[in-house]
């Protein structure tokens, strides 16, 4: 992989790392800032359900942001775009769709294919 492909990369994965946090910044801050008292049990049970799906999102996306900190984290030591299991070259494409992976098409594949049988 080029230069101008890892900089194409860092730069999709950076962009995202950001949108990210500041997502997860403005969850804080609106939590934090909602304090509101419902005397009516279901407008509280309502807004309690509301955080709690939005808090299992917010983990969805920690766990992506672990993700793409590797990512960049393998770009700089050179090993972004390889295979962790066959070593082979990554596609661009499948890395335009998900820069974080670490798996080609085939070895995904495979993976996949165990996790239903097993």
């Amino acid at each position: 992989m080029d230069k101008t492909q890892l900089e194409e990369f860092r730069g999709l994965l950076q962009a995202q790392l950001n949108e990210l946090l500041s997502d997860a910044d403005r969850t804080v801050s609106d939590m934090t800032e909602e304090n509101t008292n419902f005397p009516d049990p279901t407008d509280r049970a309502s807004l309690e359900s509301d955080r709690n799906f939005e808090l299992r999102i917010r983990d969805r996306e920690r766990k992506l942001i672990n993700k793409i900190q590797q990512a960049l984290e393998r770009i700089e030591d050179g090993s972004f775009g390889f295979c962790e299991s066959c070593e082979e070259e990554i596609g661009a494409e499948r890395l335009r769709v998900r820069p974080v992976t670490t798996l080609c098409i085939d070895c995904k594949t495979e993976e996949e294919r165990r996790e239903r049988i097993g």
